[in-house]
């Protein structure tokens, strides 16, 4: 864990009310997918938490979607701002246990912590198969990015407006897979664990004090005891979650 400087190199609108950024600064301390970082921004108490889409030399990538003042005003922020932002939070996905053809499934803002697990994967020779959840077609983002990987992607929408006709689970169906790997919101989360069919890991969106575990804000109730969402998380094993 480590607090620095990031630089901000670019900062565009990709979809709706949703933004990719990145920033330049030391990322030494990023070293798995799943993990996130926790953003300083002036004028606000606490920082915004927000997952690692990608990391490429002393370049990091996040995508934010804005729904307060904070991220709205990261929306605003232009080439050369600089934020303090403390990296190498959380415990991050164990791609060890994916096997050869897992499945990733990302809903809204839990797509991005998707794409750098996608990318690891695939260097190791594994096959995953990608599922995108979005309630319209103007909120898909990266589903160009993952085929550009040369993975399969599968697109759902719960208007129907683009891919599948409904949610990500409608679009588990009939598929096959030895893993899974997912983030998102704690409703789809449920449904994917009582419709999968494989052991997996869930990323879990939680509201933070501190980021690091000192707070004790968001902790949860495991089948192995109290755990903090921010430090012993975001991503717990399928066996120990109690919902």
């Amino acid at each position: 864990m480590k607090d620095s400087i990031f630089t901000v190199i670019s900062n565009e609108k990709i979809a709706k009310n949703t933004y990719e950024c990145v920033l330049e600064g030391d990322t030494s301390h990023i070293t798995a997918p799943g993990q996130f970082v926790n953003i300083k921004l002036d004028g606000f108490y606490l920082r915004r938490p927000i997952s690692v889409c990608d990391v490429e030399g002393d370049r990091l990538t996040i995508i934010y979607k804005v729904v307060g003042d904070g991220t709205e005003k990261m929306s605003k922020a232009e080439k050369g701002e600089k934020w303090l932002t403390l990296t190498g939070l959380g415990n991050g996905y164990d791609l060890t246990k994916s096997g050869d053809s897992p499945l990733l499934i990302g809903g809204g803002a839990g797509v991005p912590p998707m794409y750098l697990l996608c990318r690891k994967l695939v260097a190791e020779g594994k096959a995953p198969t990608v599922i995108l959840g979005f309630n319209t077609e103007d909120e898909v983002f990266y589903k160009e990015r993952f085929e550009s990987l040369g993975v399969k992607v599968i697109v759902a929408t719960a208007d129907g407006s683009m891919g599948v006709k409904g949610f990500v689970t409608d679009a588990m169906r009939g598929l096959s897979y030895s893993y899974f790997y997912t983030c998102g919101p704690e409703p789809m989360l449920k449904a994917i664990y009582n419709a999968s069919e494989s052991d997996g890991q869930f990323s879990f969106e939680e509201r933070m004090g501190c980021g690091f575990g000192a707070c004790m804000g968001c902790t949860c109730k495991t089948k192995y005891g109290n755990k903090r969402i921010c430090r012993d998380g975001p991503v717990l094993e399928k066996e120990e979650i109690v919902w």
